[in-house]
């Protein structure tokens, strides 16, 4: 007889799909697959968000990292691939970055770039702060609303699209674009939130890059106002002159690096200038102060034209009133259209005759303090400010000097000064404390240094002055009569 064979066993249920489960395949051991797949996953999203994060801080090229962004968005989402689409200042909107796992993506360049070109054309202005259209599309609110319409429209439901702002200091800068062609692709919360988080980094380094270009500007902007600033130490006295019978002190505190305070100690004879180891000595010498409005380097460079064109007119040994008007007629063309002006005080001294002859453009009128009687004296005369009024007419006059007399020419920075609580320094509180000065210190330096000490103590130890201040002592030694004896 044949054997009959014995019935066979019922199986398990096939968990895996296949046509029989291996006899050691259970439900825990594919829960504990499905955990560890999900594990894997999840530790090749930290990775990939871990390497974004190590290019942001390593990068120092903005265009490397965009080359990233479309290309982690689309891997920690599985998805097929990415595209950034930056917008600019004026409104316009470009595709920066394109990314694509099989190369194939052609209709999505396609699409985003005829909605760029299509919204370009039919919305040529767009409010820069809000971003919104107004009248030209009122049927979006803004250009982010318009974008997402239009390349949706354009793609259609085959492709499972979804974008997120770039956002910096609650601006938005671009749009970033995810998408994959798998119909059974879902966006879930998770995807969602990983592609912000990738566009945030994103806009980090957008930000990080526009202060690193102006942090370099402002680098360039300082060693220029350096060099400025060294130009213009250069141009200033390096040292007082020495005037027979006369001692003089003199400083410029600039608000700025560059400043737009100028004084000068010019001598009759040039040839002082041409021998470079010569003592500076002369019998008549041009003492200058002047203030252009405004300060930093516009200020600093009229500066510098003054100085040049108030030599040249010395050099021609025209009177104090005549080198004025010249140089108001050479310098109106340059300052008419650049709403700055100058005001000058210029004066001679001549050392033999111990005359001080001058003549003033509106500048503040400095003070002689006279010994023999303990008085003050302002010395001015009529005439408009440099670069007002090409027809401007000035007038000069001239005051006799005795030993011991003392004349301080200052700039405005001293009289408007202020306190915290804007109370100003004022000229009365200046001629106050230079007559007390007059009377007990025995030197322009140390008169000078009191006046500048009060200032200071007056606006506060720990702050600083909103303007220029220049400050020249001149006074005629009181043994001068027996010096000459």
């Amino acid at each position: 007889m044949t054997a009959v064979p014995a019935p066979r066993q019922p199986q398990p249920p096939d968990f895996t799909g296949g046509p029989q489960n291996p006899p050691d395949i259970t439900p825990v051991f594919a829960l504990k697959e499905l955990v560890s797949r999900l594990h894997r996953e999840q530790n090749k999203i930290q990775d990939l968000l871990s390497s974004l994060g190590f290019a942001l801080r390593s990068f120092k090229n903005l265009n490397q990292f965009l080359e990233l962004t479309p290309l982690i968005a689309s891997r920690v989402t599985d998805a097929d691939g990415g595209a950034l689409v930056l917008f600019k200042p004026n409104g316009q909107m470009r595709l920066e970055r394109l990314h694509c796992q099989d190369n194939s993506c052609q209709d999505i360049r396609v699409a985003i770039e005829t909605a760029t070109r299509q919204l370009a054309a039919n919305s040529p202005t767009v409010n820069s702060q809000t971003g919104t259209y107004g009248k030209i599309m009122p049927q979006f609110s803004n250009r982010t609303a318009a974008l997402d319409y239009h390349v949706n429209a354009t793609l259609g439901p085959a492709v499972h699209l979804f974008g997120t702002a770039i956002l910096t200091k609650n601006v938005e800068r671009g749009r970033l674009y995810v998408f994959s062609r798998d119909p059974e692709y879902t966006w879930t919360e998770t995807r969602q939130k990983l592609v912000r988080l990738v566009a945030d980094q994103t806009a980090v380094a957008i930000e990080n890059d526009e202060l690193t270009v102006e942090l370099r500007k402002k680098e360039r902007l300082d060693r220029e106002l350096e060099i400025g600033a060294e130009i213009q130490l250069q141009l200033l006295p390096r040292q007082c002159p020495k005037i027979e019978g006369i001692e003089i002190a003199a400083l410029c505190k600039t608000a700025n690096r560059v400043g737009g305070d100028y004084y000068d100690f010019i001598p009759a004879n040039y040839d002082q200038f041409r021998k470079k180891h010569a003592r500076t000595e002369s019998d008549k010498w041009s003492l200058a102060i002047g203030d252009v409005m405004g300060k930093g380097v516009p200020a600093g460079l009229i500066m510098t034209m003054l100085r040049g064109m108030l030599r040249a007119e010395v050099l021609n040994a025209h009177s104090p009133s005549r080198i004025l008007q010249h140089l108001n007629h050479v310098m109106y063309a340059d300052l008419e259209n650049s709403n700055r002006f100058v005001t000058l005080f210029y004066s001679e001294y001549d050392a033999k005759t111990r005359t001080l002859s001058y003549s003033n453009a509106a500048h503040n009128p400095p003070l002689l303090w006279q010994a023999a009687t303990g008085t003050l004296k302002r010395l001015d005369t009529l005439g408009m400010l440099i670069g007002l009024d090409m027809d401007s007419k000035y007038h000069e006059a001239q005051v006799q000097l005795n030993p011991g007399d003392t004349i301080m020419y200052y700039t405005d920075g001293f009289t408007d000064a202020a306190n915290q609580n804007g109370e100003r320094f004022d000229e009365e509180n200046l001629a106050r404390h230079f007559q007390w000065a007059c009377r007990h210190c025995n030197s322009p330096q140390i008169i000078l240094d009191y006046l500048f000490n009060q200032v200071q103590q007056f606006i506060g130890a720990d702050r600083h002055n909103e303007d220029d201040m220049t400050l020249i002592v001149m006074q005629v030694r009181p043994d001068a009569d027996q010096n000459r004896g």
